[in-house]
């Protein structure tokens, strides 16, 4: 079953009514959100643990619970919530359409979070090249000031709660939550060593909780429809709603919100008009965003669009960007590009990923050409191992499971690109030794 309109929760995903606030208003944003506030902190956080939420930008961690790390009683310290806006992802424009066509369920949302975790301000950190989102963004939160949505006793709370819009530079990097944190403070994004985390030591050190665009702009519906209406969709652990970005070789590219744990095939031909040429004619599927490992056409026959269905045949679901590559895509030379992107999107702080991700760029190129030995996809893979894992932050992981998943998947055809340039050459190239150039 398809989820049927009324269970959407962003009603204006495609823009097709105005985003301000009186259209917002009719489509039933800010319908009694002061006595959702009034119902306390406490009530709050137990109804988003009960949904089933959980983060909508990649790791999926339960929402619910990482908002119950925030201290409970105040201090003379501030708390923070800081959005994560920074949408880097290739192959993910979800929170983007959340930014321009819908931003008051966005700044609902912040209001929302800012109660449940004692936060008196808010961040919310758009990625720089999202100029004309940000502008709709700030002129959304400029209404809501001016209608006493938010700001000083925001909806008649009691509560005071200012939103605030802050503007990246275009680093891939800074959508790690501490690099962002460190951007938000002026300094150069690099991610921070954790512990201490951001709940206890995060904006300018004090108690801090980062959450996705999607994640924050579906609390509110949430509260108002109830834990259990969001709980019933999707499988035990994999519940709700979730926007899909899906693109490649399909008919029609869309975003579309849709039920968790969907057959990813029911998916792609329900909403994007099937695979181009046909679905025997599909490839590989990046299931979650380019940080996740390809899946071929014999997993994605069956296999359902949740957490832990993508976990089972080790790639993930992610932030659910949807990448569709038929049988024309060269998958080496589509993973070679994404090794390129992760190298240089590397900060460099850490060594593994610093020189790591240079090298498996660089092997990479060589695969694309078929100019290597067989042996050097052990050495690859190899590699890949003793850089995943090893890291301040999940930068090198996402850059080298791509690698792992045309390894696991498509080994026989990096076998016979070897074997084609090698038939060329009329002789074996002996590249081995200069594997770390």
């Amino acid at each position: 079953m398809a989820l049927s309109d009324k269970d959407r929760i962003f009603t204006n995903l495609y823009g097709m009514q105005d985003w301000r606030l009186a259209a917002a208003r009719r489509r039933g944003n800010w319908d009694g959100t002061g006595a959702l506030l009034a119902k306390g902190r406490d009530w709050i956080i137990e109804e988003v643990k009960n949904s089933g939420l959980r983060g909508r930008g990649g790791a999926g961690f339960p929402t619910g619970l990482k908002w119950s790390f925030m201290p409970k009683q105040a201090s003379e310290r501030p708390h923070y919530l800081v959005v994560n806006a920074d949408e880097s992802e290739p192959g993910t424009c979800k929170d983007r359409d959340i930014l321009r066509h819908d931003p008051h369920t966005l700044i609902e949302g912040c209001l929302i979070a800012g109660l449940a975790m004692g936060a008196h301000a808010g961040y919310i950190y758009v990625r720089g090249e999202y100029y004309n989102e940000h502008l709709v963004l700030q002129a959304a939160i400029d209404e809501a000031y001016a209608a006493g949505l938010i700001g000083p006793n925001a909806c008649g709370s009691g509560w005071d709660f200012d939103l605030y819009v802050h503007r990246g530079a275009g680093a891939y990097i800074c959508g790690e939550e501490t690099a962002l944190i460190e951007s938000l403070e002026g300094k150069k994004g690099m991610p921070r060593l954790k512990p201490p985390f951001p709940a206890a030591v995060g904006l300018y050190g004090a108690p801090t909780t980062v959450n996705n665009v999607e994640t924050i702009a579906v609390v509110p519906t949430i509260l108002r429809r109830g834990a259990a209406w969001f709980a019933g969709f999707g499988r035990p652990k994999n519940s709700g709603t979730k926007i899909f970005c899906i693109q490649g070789h399909v008919n029609k590219p869309c975003n579309v919100e849709e039920e968790m744990s969907i057959p990813l095939r029911e998916l792609i031909e329900r909403h994007a008009g099937g695979v181009r040429g046909g679905w025997d004619n599909l490839l590989a599927v990046i299931p979650g965003g380019s940080s996740t490992p390809m899946i071929p056409k014999s997993v994605c026959d069956d296999v359902l669009m949740d957490f832990d269905a993508l976990r089972d045949h080790k790639t993930g679901l992610g932030t659910a960007g949807v990448i569709v590559m038929d049988k024309s895509t060269d998958l080496i030379k589509a993973i070679a590009r994404l090794s390129a992107f992760y190298k240089h999107e590397s900060c460099g702080q850490c060594t593994p990923c610093r020189e790591g991700m240079g090298w498996v760029k660089r092997v990479m190129d060589r695969m694309v050409e078929g100019r290597a030995e067989s042996a050097e996809i052990d050495v690859l893979e190899q590699v890949t191992r003793q850089i995943e894992g090893h890291t301040i932050c999940a930068l090198a992981d996402g850059g080298v499971w791509p690698v792992q998943g045309l390894i696991r998947h498509f080994r026989p055809m990096m076998e016979e690109r070897i074997a084609e340039y090698q038939a060329r050459r009329g002789s074996p190239t002996p590249t081995l030794p200069m594997a770390a150039e």
